[in-house]
């Protein structure tokens, strides 16, 4: 049968099905090929007369994330503050044109709007055309806003340290399971005590109780080829094709249609900014590195 990893804990892989959650062991053949399972994977699987099960074969994946290990994100909650901390649109830029590139949705959440009730962030992503939601976890009810896209496949939230990440998990009512409870479940385990990732079941869909997201170092950004970044840019992909010159960076060439748009109001310029930077980054690194 067919199933969703839930979580993996020691070499066990807690599986969901239709008939329930079933614990398995990998084939040995995974092993061999140097295969390794990740929560999210949709999976089919053998069940045993004891109820326990076998992995068989890891079906294809939408997209996988090295650290934390997950698989087949449907979309990405990227957290950043209108004001205390300042808001970092680098980084909330490199993150979006991350899940662009991997085929993750990437919805921009603007926390702690009561401090900056003028704030022009979420005006300048929706302009860019994303989804944007624009809240104060501390005084605003998080389900209304959150639970449309929750219900639909595998979410997770990412956000620099004090932007408000947690305290809107806790608004949406998944703070004691994500943050408290399955910290507390794992001690009672005894040896199994490293943190994990697992999929939480929530508004219909599933969260990603993924620690490592706090930081987003999920994988180093020389991972992403300095000719595919303008793609990640989904407000770029109306005029990356009409520049005057093949190969042009989009960064300071006449005849960039990129620029032109920049400099006419239709690309906003924090978004191109952020851009020239991660291209600066990434421009001379060989794929060999």
């Amino acid at each position: 049968m067919e199933g969703l990893i839930l979580k993996g804990i020691g070499g066990f892989y807690y599986v969901k099905t239709d008939g329930g959650v079933v614990e398995c062991r990998a084939r040995g053949r995974f092993r061999k090929d140097n295969i390794k399972p990740a929560v999210g994977d949709r999976v089919t699987i053998s069940v045993q007369d004891d109820g326990t099960g076998y992995l068989l074969e890891i079906l294809d994946r939408k997209n996988y994330m090295i650290r934390p290990p997950l698989a087949n994100i449907d979309r990405m909650f990227i957290v950043a503050a209108a004001a205390s901390p300042e808001p970092n649109l680098l980084f909330v830029d490199k993150i979006a044109a991350i899940c662009e590139l991997k085929g993750i949705d990437p919805v921009i959440v603007i926390n702690k709007i009561d401090l900056f009730p003028g704030t022009p962030l979420p005006g300048i992503y929706a302009r860019a055309g994303f989804e944007t939601i624009a809240l104060s976890a501390e005084r605003d009810d998080a389900a209304p806003l959150f639970s449309p896209y929750i219900k639909n496949g595998v979410s997770a939230f990412t956000g620099a340290s004090g932007v408000g990440k947690s305290s809107i998990i806790n608004r949406l009512g998944l703070g004691a399971e994500l943050l408290v409870g399955g910290v507390s479940k794992r001690i009672e385990r005894g040896r199994h005590t490293t943190r994990h990732v697992e999929l939480i079941e929530a508004y219909g869909g599933y969260v990603a109780d993924t620690p490592g997201f706090s930081s987003y170092d999920i994988e180093r950004l020389s991972v992403i080829d300095k000719e595919e970044l303008c793609r990640g840019f989904r407000d770029f992909l109306p005029y990356i094709d009409d520049c005057r010159f093949t190969g042009c960076s989009h960064t300071k060439e006449k005849g960039c249609a990129v620029i032109a748009a920049v400099n006419e109001g239709k690309i906003e310029k924090t978004r191109h900014s952020s851009y020239c930077s991660l291209y600066e980054q990434i421009k001379d690194i060989k794929p060999w590195d």
